[in-house]
């Protein structure tokens, strides 16, 4: 070995023996038998000790290299290492509590990516997908189709940010008087507040309408702003469309660079869109003056 360290010559055949271990824990758990549940607690016990095993071998290795002059790119794939053996316990502890103990993992303990710790599990509540990994983002549209503001949601749910997304808005647009969103964006705190704000505003309750809500969602001012909601929706199509359905750059911060890139190039491609309109006009009318001096 390049580092003086023996125990790893079969290295390629002791992954082998995990993936192995792992398909069993795969296939016991689509055993239908009366002695189905033990045969699964049986096979993840089995899993779980090899892996553990493996584990141990591989912290008293890094142990030995910590003794040894190593170069920085040898610290740094240390530290890589290490942070894997953080997300390996993790998972051993999670499995030993769920499967072998019957226990329940609350949701903020669970991770959904090794490599991208802040993805999320969303529940969209829609038929074609009900459930995504990601992270929110929330827009802010104008009527001529602009973003005029974002919010990239860590940890954060529609409701929590209403108020938020509408103050630093009309932070940067002073002329901002109305607002129409979603029904997940609904709280009556958050009605309240935006009724302080706001001029008007479009706000739908979830759930069974009041006759006061009737009223309210039923209002001209409510209408008029409830109907220029549909246009957002092009927004986020082309905002999928055009690259962020799925986010090329690493890490949270990369996350929020690549968005608000993807915002500044919509709000450009919206403003060529609307050039190109114009200049289609002139030419369209200057056409038609020629044929009217020709005539």
């Amino acid at each position: 070995m390049a580092y003086g360290i023996s125990g790893w010559r079969q290295a390629q055949y002791n992954i082998r023996q995990i993936k192995n271990t792992y398909w069993k824990v795969y296939r016991a758990k689509r055993i239908t038998s009366k002695d189905a549940e033990q045969r699964i607690k049986e096979a993840h016990s089995y899993y779980v000790k090899r892996v553990e095993f493996y584990l141990n071998r591989v912290k008293e290795s890094l142990c030995e290299l910590s003794r040894q002059l190593l170069s920085l790119e040898d610290m740094v794939r240390m530290e890589e290492i290490e942070r894997f053996i953080c997300h390996a316990e993790r998972q051993i502890d999670q499995i030993k509590r769920r499967v072998l103990m019957g226990e329940k993992i609350p949701h903020n303990e669970k991770v959904f990516s090794l490599f991208e710790p802040h993805t999320e599990w969303i529940c969209k509540g829609k038929l074609g997908t009900p459930v995504e990994l990601g992270v929110r983002v929330c827009i802010m549209e104008d009527r001529d189709q602009f973003i005029l503001y974002h919010r990239t949601m860590s940890k954060e749910t529609d409701e929590k940010i209403t108020l938020l997304m509408t103050q630093e808005t009309k932070k940067r647009y002073p002329n901002f008087e109305s607002v129409s969103y979603d029904r997940g964006f609904y709280s009556g705190q958050n009605r309240e507040s935006l009724a302080q704000e706001l001029t008007s505003f479009a706000l739908p309750k979830r759930g069974k309408l009041s006759a006061n809500d009737k009223i309210i969602q039923s209002s001209d001012a409510y209408l008029e702003a409830r109907y220029k909601h549909a246009a957002v929706e092009s927004a986020i199509n082309a905002l999928d469309v055009h690259g962020l359905d799925r986010c090329s750059d690493h890490g949270i911060k990369g996350l929020k660079r690549y968005v608000a890139l993807a915002i500044v190039a919509r709000n450009i491609q919206r403003l060529g869109a609307i050039i190109h309109r114009r200049d289609q006009r002139l030419f369209l009318l200057r056409e038609h003056r020629k044929k009217e001096k020709a005539a």
